[in-house]
């Protein structure tokens, strides 16, 4: 064979040998970002091709799939819309997946692992394909509760179970229709998705999960739970309690609300929480330091990145390498302290079990298409966040705050609620957040909720957390103590 030849059949090997590799690229290695691309009609067309599983609340489905006469052959319908929007989020043609629609997509479509012997079933009788039902822990009664409080004001409401971590309500407002991006036309879809985008207040983001707040005055929660871990404190420890207090190594100084006293130079710690003693707090912080108000807040779930429900869960901080000015103000739940609702629940929720933080989470039970279960969420510790005797400790402290502080509003009738207060500062200029967490029964637990109203709902400037939160906690708690 001369030069020329040896030269072209080298070429022609090398080029099918690179044809080869790019196809085996194509198919193997890539095979899975393909299939899940959301641009991939292939897999738009298969998804919607076959029925996908249910959403299910309190035994009534929250997002299905209805045959339809179209290409697609099957469209989500969201029956009651708006109401559950921050548990299902949506499922798009043109907008791909959000919330539960996106974390649990593998059992929904049918392909997850757990679903493998159903899908042979499937292959062997040649039955359509189905996606298993996914049932979720939200009570709709405390749901709607949760969402009917909150009205038109922008903010979230998320209930637990203090003993077991389940998700029983979970609200974000505002909220928005799903059905609007479930739409068959993508032009429609891309449409309402672009305005729902640039809406006030972004509907489409979770603030119960996604959001990060300063929590304000909610957060002596955790500085009071490092002092009494400390061993230096207990609920009748008196506490400096000035009516300002003199920030070292500045000029600035901290005030208590409305520039009152606490009650004297020096209160208990019970009645520094009882009415929300800034300075107090201030100064406690202080005397604990930073490492002790970062380990008692990573004990109760702050800085951590990996939790999810299994929807997304933004990681809230506690800030590094605090200044003694900081750090007074981080121990009042301010300056670069920041919390999801769903971690001021968790707080709460330690609190009433004893001091054990259970994992939160939103899916109950997975079901396939023939109801039988593939698998279900079991109970799990995520920490132990303090003593039983601490524990117990703050919950009288915290019933204190709802029967004679600022927490009155949150009062329900035959029931003792532990709970605390918080007016967190915004912006300069805007008006505070609102908050409130609690948990009831204070003696025998049910239900733990963090309720955030932005910058003061309703009332703007003259909210306060118990004003505006304490009142939507109680209606929640209300609805699941008669559920």
């Amino acid at each position: 064979m001369n030069t020329p030849l040896r030269r072209l059949a080298t070429l022609v090997l090398v080029m099918f040998v690179a044809l080869m590799g790019s196809a085996s690229w194509v198919q193997f290695v890539q095979a899975e970002d393909l299939n899940t691309d959301p641009r991939n009609a292939r897999t738009l067309y298969r998804e919607h091709g076959n029925a996908r599983g249910p959403i299910v609340a309190g035994g009534e489905a929250i997002a299905s799939s209805v045959p339809v006469d179209d290409p697609f052959g099957f469209q989500r319908t969201y029956p009651q819309g708006e109401l559950y929007s921050s548990v299902t989020g949506f499922y798009s043609i043109a907008n791909g997946r959000s919330q539960l629609e996106r974390a649990a997509n593998d059992q929904l479509t049918g392909r997850g692992d757990q679903l493998f012997f159903s899908r042979i079933r499937d292959l062997l009788t040649g039955r359509r394909p189905e996606g298993a039902a996914v049932e979720t822990t939200i009570l709709p009664a405390a749901q709607r509760a949760a969402r009917d409080a909150l009205g038109d004001q922008h903010g979230a409401v998320v209930a637990l179970d203090p003993s077991t971590g389940k998700v029983l309500a979970l609200v974000s407002t505002p909220g928005f229709d799903p059905n609007a991006l479930a739409v068959h036309s993508t032009s429609e879809a891309s449409q309402r998705y672009a305005e729902l985008d640039a809406a006030e207040g972004n509907p489409l983001r979770s603030n119960a999960t996604q959001e990060r707040y300063a929590p304000g005055s909610t957060f002596k929660l955790v500085t009071a739970a490092a002092a009494l871990e400390s061993g230096g404190y207990a609920a009748d420890t008196p506490v400096p309690s000035p009516v300002v207090l003199d920030l070292p190594q500045t000029s600035a100084t901290i005030g208590n609300f409305g520039g009152s006293s606490c009650g004297g130079d020096q209160v208990t710690l019970a009645d520094a929480l009882r009415v929300s003693c800034n300075t107090a707090f201030a100064n406690l912080g202080l005397t604990l330091g930073e490492d002790a108000l970062r380990e008692q807040a990573e004990r109760f779930g702050f800085g951590d990145a990996t939790l999810t429900i299994p929807t997304e869960v933004v990681e809230s901080v506690f800030p590094a390498d605090l200044d003694p000015p900081s750090l007074a103000q981080a121990a009042i739940g301010q300056r670069d302290v920041s919390a999801t609702p769903l971690q001021m629940a968790m707080v709460s929720a330690g609190i009433a079990n004893d001091g054990v933080v259970m994992r939160p989470y939103l899916v109950d039970t997975v079901r396939a298409p023939d109801l039988t279960v593939v698998s279900r969420t079991e109970p799990e510790e995520l920490s132990t966040a303090l003593s039983r005797a601490s524990a117990d400790a703050l919950t009288q402290m915290m019933v204190g705050v709802v029967e004679s502080g600022t927490g009155r509003s949150a009062q329900v009738p035959g029931v003792q609620v532990a709970g605390k207060t918080g007016t967190a500062e915004t912006v300069q200029g805007e008006p505070p957040h609102a908050w409130f967490t609690a948990f009831a029964p204070a003696d025998e637990p049910r239900v733990a909720v963090a309720v955030v109203v932005e910058n003061g709902g309703s009332l703007g400037n003259e909210a306060t957390g118990g004003q505006v939160a304490a009142p939507i906690a109680r209606a929640v708690i209300e609805a699941v103590l008669a559920s």
